[in-house]
């Protein structure tokens, strides 16, 4: 229960100039632009667009402003604002066969069609602080012409990369999952909450929104040995992919744009079952931008929740859907831990004078000894 403070009008006011003078920080500094944040805190605004379910990278960089870099309280910015939007209609699925690629590895296989494209990443850098950023002038190593050849490098041979679970398709080492005909509309998280049991789109839905974090946990917890997983990155796709829209009155697909995702297909070994030979299974991530991280641990929780279905026992909390579902969101977890900073001053003086009336009654402090004195024989 919770009760009005009186006088916390004025109160709140102040609190919020003095958020806003946090924000600012020091005047003398000049002020963080959205185009700046945009530009340079990109991975960033990538995860604050995936788990705030909109792409859209100048409203997600004006969260992230808005929210002093609180990259939750961003998330919770965005999707406030989302659900403030009409939908205008659905897309068709996306084709990521078709991805125009600046990234592309496979741990599983060297030699790709198409080759591997390292492209912007972290994985070949020494973990030092480069001192040079402190300067304002830009590193001496960006070369625009460069970066454009190969640029269009990548876009002719686009056509050349096919995804490696297909190459394992074709000798059927892999399970495979087609379309199924008259396929329902998949249930639509951000409109209804989750039900269980939940089907995998709806799971890969809430995977997709969960909190990095907390994904990144479960799927350490997969690799210490509490979901029976050996795993590898058969591929992670970065690139741009067409977005495509069927309009009423068209009657067919029509390029809206393309946006940037990462997708990442993680290959599992599967021993077989009495219907199933023995072939390798799959877990899934996709997110916007550039995501790494967030779909290499959506791929290996994906592939953990699917333990009942695959035959195998279910015995951690990687596996348990309604364990992982219920506690992924970023916003429903903050929310539930920070409501404990308000008002609950009822609720702890009812409690209070409970304590103090078994306290002051030696009858029921005796009874409670003896219980607990029982309990320990």
């Amino acid at each position: 229960m919770y009760v009005a403070v009186k006088g916390g009008e004025q109160a709140i006011l102040s609190s919020y100039q003095l958020l806003d003078q946090q924000r600012r920080g020091d005047l003398s500094v000049p002020e963080l632009s959205i185009a700046q944040i945009r530009q340079q805190m990109k991975l960033a605004v990538d995860r604050v667009m995936t788990e705030g379910s909109v792409f859209d990278p100048e409203l997600a960089a004006l969260a992230i402003k808005q929210a002093c870099g609180d990259l939750v309280e961003a998330i919770f910015l965005l999707r406030a604002y989302r659900a403030t939007l009409p939908r205008l209609g659905s897309t068709q699925p996306l084709d990521t066969s078709k991805m125009v690629l600046d990234r592309r590895i496979s741990a599983t296989f060297k030699d790709l069609p198409g080759g591997q494209v390292l492209g912007p990443t972290y994985d070949y850098t020494q973990r030092l602080l480069d001192f040079s950023l402190l300067a304002t002038s830009e590193p001496a190593n960006l070369n625009p012409s460069h970066d454009d050849h190969n640029n269009r490098a990548q876009l002719e041979d686009a056509h050349l990369s096919p995804r490696v679970i297909d190459l394992l398709n074709r000798e059927g080492l892999i399970e495979t999952h087609p379309a199924k005909q008259n396929d329902p509309t998949p249930f639509d998280l951000t409109r209804q909450p989750v039900r269980f049991p939940a089907d995998r789109s709806t799971r890969l839905q809430n995977l997709a929104r969960g909190d990095e974090g907390f994904l990144l946990a479960m799927a350490y917890s997969t690799q210490r040995g509490y979901a029976n997983s050996h795993p590898f990155v058969g591929e992670i796709r970065l690139g741009s992919v067409e977005i495509e829209l069927i309009p009423e009155e068209l009657g067919f697909a029509i390029s809206i744009g393309d946006i940037e995702i990462t997708e990442c297909q993680m290959i599992n070994q599967f021993a077989g079952s009495k219907t199933e030979p023995p072939q390798f299974t799959r877990g899934y991530g996709l997110a916007f931008g550039h995501s790494e991280r967030k779909v290499m641990a959506m791929s290996l929780v994906d592939r953990a929740l699917r333990a009942s279905e695959l035959g195998e026992l279910v015995q951690s909390p990687a596996q348990m859907p309604e364990f992982v579902l219920s506690h992924s969101d970023s916003l429903e977890a903050s929310g539930f831990v920070q409501h404990l900073k308000l008002p609950h001053y009822v609720d702890f003086q009812s409690e209070l004078e409970l304590v103090r009336k078994m306290r002051a009654s030696p009858i029921q402090t005796s009874t409670l000894t003896e219980d607990v004195g029982d309990e320990h024989a």
